[in-house]
């Protein structure tokens, strides 16, 4: 068969049905390193048509798929974006660019999880680095609190918990007897398991966006995803981990440990 034979077949032929069709996502909590994380590879990689995010003041956006919605538009239940993230980061004070994104607080989950399921979002990602690592293991992997079990009671089609590995936060001491013991402690801290390890904000939130971009092909519901799976695809190609990870398959090998800075 010719080369014009074959182009003219392609050129008749049923259009190919994509995995990740174009979506809109809207990021609560844009400000911060992870914040600002998920909004870059939302933008970057995301597959979607336009991303949004929470503002707290007025801003000119610089590119065309990204779009400022304010607090009004969300409480109003004016339809937005299908797929939301929130994402509970630590407050930064090193410019005034986090301040034109609202911050939402984790006692605030349930209300800012409600406004999203009346506008009109489908799929919801609680992105939460803080304090993961103190919790019991079977609240790594379940619900941990009333107010997340609340937000799971608002039956969106896809809820995911993402639960990220974290370091415990620096303790000062009063008094020399405490700088050892903290000291001591922090030399048994080295001991930590590699897949309980801290990940970086950058890795996070790409992978928080890799799941949010195949979310549509897998079984709808509410999932946790554990600690030790975020490190894992912190080690290698995050879109693989999230697809077999929503996909319920074994996950691929994680390659080897990279440097962190």
């Amino acid at each position: 068969m010719s080369l014009i034979n074959e182009a003219l077949r392609a050129a008749h032929a049923p259009a190919t049905r994509t995995a990740t069709p174009p979506r809109i996502a809207l990021v609560l909590g844009a400000g911060g390193s992870l914040g600002s994380a998920v909004l870059e590879q939302a933008l970057a990689v995301g597959g979607f048509r336009q991303v949004q995010a929470l503002v707290a003041a007025p801003m000119a956006p610089a590119l065309a798929a990204f779009q400022p919605v304010n607090l009004e538009t969300l409480e109003q239940h004016r339809p937005v974006a299908d797929t939301a993230f929130i994402v509970f980061d630590r407050e930064r004070y090193v410019n005034g660019r986090d301040d034109a994104f609202v911050r939402p607080l984790p006692e605030q989950l349930p209300q800012l999880a409600g406004r999203l399921h009346a506008a009109g979002v489908r799929r919801l990602l609680v992105v939460m680095p803080h304090a993961v690592a103190s919790l019991p293991q079977a609240l790594q992997r379940g619900l941990a609190s009333l107010d997340e079990q609340a937000v799971a009671a608002l039956d969106f089609e896809h809820l995911l918990f993402v639960r990220s590995p974290q370091a415990p936060a620096a303790v000062v001491a009063a008094s020399g007897l405490q700088r050892v013991a903290h000291w001591v402690l922090g030399q048994l801290q080295l001991m930590v398991p590699q897949r309980e390890q801290p990940v970086r904000a950058v890795k996070l939130g790409s992978f928080a966006v890799q799941l949010a971009r195949q979310l549509p092909l897998s079984v709808s519901g509410t999932r946790v995803v554990p600690p030790e799976v975020v490190w894992q695809a912190s080690q290698g190609d995050d879109a693989d981990v999230a697809r077999a990870w929503l996909q319920r398959e074994a996950l691929p090998e994680a390659g080897a440990a990279r440097v962190r800075y």
